[in-house]
């Protein structure tokens, strides 16, 4: 149509930025649904690391995620009614009550089944599903306490008690497979989403049993997760990491007594042991953590979510370095969001920083990650090394508020600015975004972190309370509320049941843009170290 043939109409005023920003949010709120596809994947290539089409970003990651956005949309929970007025709203937890699965655990010992199990866990209780791992090793270390503090006699746990001709040690390990599996099941009718059963499920038999168990439990799945393992420097490892970390069954024993006995348990296992064959079963098969994926039977959103970030996983040793950008202009003014560039300390920070991770990380290769901020940009401009932008890892969107003090929001939206403070993480500004919105924005970043090695990622503050909570499994109430401060470098290295942290403040001077948490007592700062929990919690 030319412009002759345009129908005349009067002109009206144009919108402003924030009133654009406003009509945003409303059409944030306005879904289209669509049928989704299932999928299902049997096999994946043997490859060294795995395959990029798979990775975050990668094309059938993108295919994933479109082709199940509509199954996502119907797995929330309806719209409630509008809390607060105004500038925002609080966002309804996604309704995951229709996820039921039990992952049971196959492998000998020393593969790193706990590894995968607790891994796990930490990555969908993140993405706000109601995970817990069920230990059949630690259900049977705390009876055989129990039953000691009231005998005064200490069970015998050493290798012959792992032996399939110790008829009566047997029976017992059975029975507390079982039990383990009841109380699974039953946490799961309670409300839970995924049960994990960290046990050997070494057997045909022993996997049998648990499909015919599920089987009677209207609603819930089973699928299992094979953890083969053949490379020797990676169950060395294992083996060391179990004869040197407490394990009270080698209680009064030196380190080569633990040894020698542990690896003895393995052999008895091996005795036995059977790998997965069964052709109607679902099940995951990881060999030396990560190097060969092998898929079957797997349908669905949640078992495809398990599937993608499981074939991300790998054990190389590296760090996680996460710093704040430099002090910005806006931080000086006491403004939230925008795209200021750097105060004079600020570019301090940044011409110092360079130093403070070399000095550290030596001649290891290193990425830096950075949003598309010119802030963080600015920071990063001295480090001698790759650099990659994420428009993932911009800052939390403020709406409205963008460019705002709090005292100007206060002043404003009164009302507001008081819901915000009673629930933190789960408001979300007109306009703009809630830090559960940046936690789902902020998942393909998390798959590609397991992926790397060493990686810096100079972000904001509200992008690294997300990332920090991830590696430390904290709690949602709490994540608003983790003190990032401004020209302090965050080292985490992960390990095998947790994430070591190391902190490195310069001697630049910042302004202090942390808020506490109104009324409440500061959340409790994780320890700089993780240790294997060998009883079960009470």
């Amino acid at each position: 149509m030319s412009a002759a043939d345009t129908p005349q109409r009067r002109a009206t005023p144009p919108l402003t930025s924030r009133e654009l920003a406003a009509v945003d949010g409303v059409l944030q709120d306005v879904r289209a649904t669509e049928a989704s596809p299932e999928i299902s994947v049997l096999v994946a290539p043997d490859v060294e690391t795995p395959p990029a089409a798979f990775g975050a970003g990668g094309p059938m990651l993108k295919q994933f995620d479109q082709s199940n956005a509509a199954s996502r949309m119907l797995s929330q929970a309806s719209t409630p009614p509008r809390s607060v007025v105004g500038i925002g709203g609080k966002v309804a937890k996604p309704d995951y009550s229709e996820a039921k699965i039990v992952l049971a655990m196959v492998g000998l010992p020393a593969r790193g089944k706990s590894y995968l199990s607790n891994k796990l866990m930490r990555y969908l209780k993140w993405l706000e599903y109601d995970v817990k791992v069920f230990n059949v090793g630690q259900l049977r270390r705390s009876r055989a306490r129990q039953k000691a503090q009231q005998s005064g006699k200490r069970e015998d746990h050493t290798a012959p008690y792992f032996s399939h001709d110790n008829v009566e040690a047997t029976r017992i390990r059975d029975q507390l497979a079982n039990d383990s599996l009841e109380m699974l099941i039953q946490w799961l009718k309670e409300g839970g989403n995924v049960g994990i059963h960290d046990a050997t499920n070494s057997t045909r038999a022993r996997r049998q049993k648990i499909v015919e168990r599920v089987s009677r439990e209207k609603g819930i799945v089973v699928i299992f997760l094979e953890s083969v393992c053949d490379d020797p420097a990676i169950i060395a490892a294992n083996v060391a990491l179990k004869v040197s970390s407490g394990d009270p069954d080698y209680k009064d024993m030196s380190r080569e007594e633990a040894k020698a006995d542990f690896e003895r348990r393995i052999r008895e296992y091996e005795a036995v042991y059977e790998t997965i064959t069964e052709p109607d079963i679902s099940y995951l098969r990881i060999k030396n953590v990560g190097t060969q994926v092998t898929l079957c039977h797997i349908h669905g959103y949640l078992q495809s979510r398990i599937a993608f970030y499981l074939m991300n996983l790998h054990l190389k040793p590296r760090s996680i370095y996460l710093s704040r950008h430099g002090e910005s202009q806006y931080n000086v003014e006491g403004k939230i969001g925008g795209d200021s560039p750097l105060s004079e300390r600020g570019m301090r920070y940044a011409r110092a920083l360079p130093a403070l991770i070399t000095d550290n990380i030596g001649d290891a290769p290193l990425t830096v990650w950075t949003s598309t901020l010119q802030r963080t940009i600015q920071t990063a401009q001295h480090l001698p090394y790759t650099k990659l932008t994420w428009k993932s890892l911009d800052e939390l969107d403020a709406g409205v508020c963008d460019g705002m003090t709090y005292e100007e929001i206060e002043a404003t939206y009164p009302d507001d600015f008081a819901n915000r403070d009673e629930d933190k993480f789960n408001y979300r500004y007109r306009g703009g975004e809630s830090y559960r919105d940046v936690v789902v924005r902020l998942e393909p970043v998390i798959m590609e972190l397991e992926r790397q090695e060493n990686i810096l990622i100079i972000g904001h503050q509200a992008i690294l309370r997300c990332l920090y909570a991830y590696f430390h499994d904290l709690p949602q109430a709490d994540l608003p509320y983790i003190k990032i401060p401004l020209h302090t470098v965050i080292k985490l290295t992960p390990k095998a049941y947790g994430c070591d942290e190391e902190r490195y403040t310069l001697p630049i001077g910042a302004v202090d843009t942390h808020r506490p948490k109104p009324k409440a007592a500061p959340p409790p700062i994780p320890p700089s170290h993780s240790e294997r929990q060998y009883f079960a919690k009470d």
